[in-house]
């Protein structure tokens, strides 16, 4: 399959959670693609200069049922992409609600109102964190904190629909990254741009695969576009070229030209103490972000380049310097915006600012 300038025509798009970092550049790259209409729901505030005129942006609650359903029947939505999620960051009974009940709802208003295809983004999450590499769709799903477990329940939810009839395609992202990338990736850039050394946790020699976010907005538009008895199905997606931790960073070090450099620090004494300052509060690193952090943590992305043709053209490399680059020019404007606790804003360090001043 092959993406066109109309491969999407006809298509009445609804991106859920749609102010957020993949429903942003949703709304930056579809449009290309031809949809007769584009929707975006959120409860948070959108920034309606940055989505395409035409569009129209509601503040909507996924786990609002008749709100949900006033917004994809009235709008003869067809087509949906579920990227509304609550973030590793939020409170426990929020992520459960959102990305468990929020996402049953959405499937059962759209096997209602007949639409064609739903797209629920999942993560590598479910994975855990497994000694096999690379990780296939078919391998152990063992979530790791309230958002793995989250995911995996969202995924079992999804199947349950399918066996109802609607075609669903189920894809599992690395960490997706690209312009506007903010959250934990912000106080990478903060410390490489101060010139500090960056901690790496073990000796950085694992290699730890990365996903440009137009790579997965392709992936996205192909599962649209397949047929159902092609994309209703599980699809890992990640970057195809990677390598050791120490080197990709070492490359956005060497970007930046700052005298940052990648520093290893010793795994076993590090990560019980990152558990410890995430129990007490003071840390804006979680679980599986640490617990992978030392570990080798790619999976095989054969089943969709098969399957659906896609082909990624973006390296973690690539990824991280052009999130660098769009970082450096709105440094400003984001130091006067704060922080919060999605991908899209930068996130407080919290305990890591002390460290900061020691590297």
């Amino acid at each position: 399959m092959q993406l066109t300038r109309s491969c999407l025509s006809g298509r009445r798009i609804l991106i859920t959670g749609g102010a957020g970092f993949l429903g942003y550049h949703l709304a930056q790259r579809l449009p290309q693609y031809g949809p007769s209409f584009l929707a975006f729901n959120d409860i948070d505030e959108f920034p309606n200069s940055e989505y395409p005129d035409g569009s129209l942006t509601v503040l909507t609650d996924v786990r609002d049922e008749s709100a949900m359903q006033k917004l994809i029947k009235d709008n003869k939505i067809n087509t949906i992409v579920h990227t509304a999620a609550a973030l590793p960051l939020w409170k426990k009974e929020e992520i459960f609600s959102t990305n468990v009940d929020g996402l049953r709802n959405t499937l059962s208003i759209a096997l209602k109102n007949n639409v064609e295809k739903f797209v629920f983004i999942s993560s590598t999450a479910v994975y855990g964190v497994p000694e096999k590499h690379p990780i296939e769709e078919t391998d152990d799903r063992i979530g790791v904190g309230n958002y793995g477990i989250s995911k995996i329940m969202g995924e079992d939810v999804c199947k349950e629909f399918v066996a109802k009839g609607l075609n669903v395609t189920i894809i599992r992202p690395k960490t997706f990254i690209g312009t506007a990338r903010l959250g934990v990736f912000q106080i990478l850039y903060d410390w490489v741009d101060c010139g500090k050394r960056i901690p790496i946790i073990g000796k950085g020699l694992n290699k730890y695969q990365l996903l440009e976010v137009c790579d997965l907005v392709d992936a996205i538009t192909l599962s649209i576009i397949a047929e159902p008895k092609l994309s209703t199905d599980v699809f890992n997606v990640g970057a195809k070229r990677f390598d050791q931790v120490r080197k990709d960073v070492g490359a956005l070090c060497d970007f930046a030209g700052t005298g940052a450099r990648p520093m290893p620090t010793p795994a076993k004494l590090v990560k019980p103490a990152l558990a410890f300052f995430e129990l007490i509060g003071v840390s804006p690193l979680y679980k599986w972000v640490y617990g992978t952090a030392d570990k080798d943590s790619f999976v095989s992305t054969s089943k969709i380049e098969e399957r659906l043709g896609w082909k990624p053209q973006f390296s973690n490399e690539d990824a991280l310097i052009t999130s660098h680059k769009w970082y450096l020019s709105h440094k400003e404007e984001l130091i006067k915006k704060g922080t919060g606790v999605t991908h899209r804003v930068g996130w407080d360090q919290g305990i890591l600012k002390v460290f900061k001043k020691w590297l």
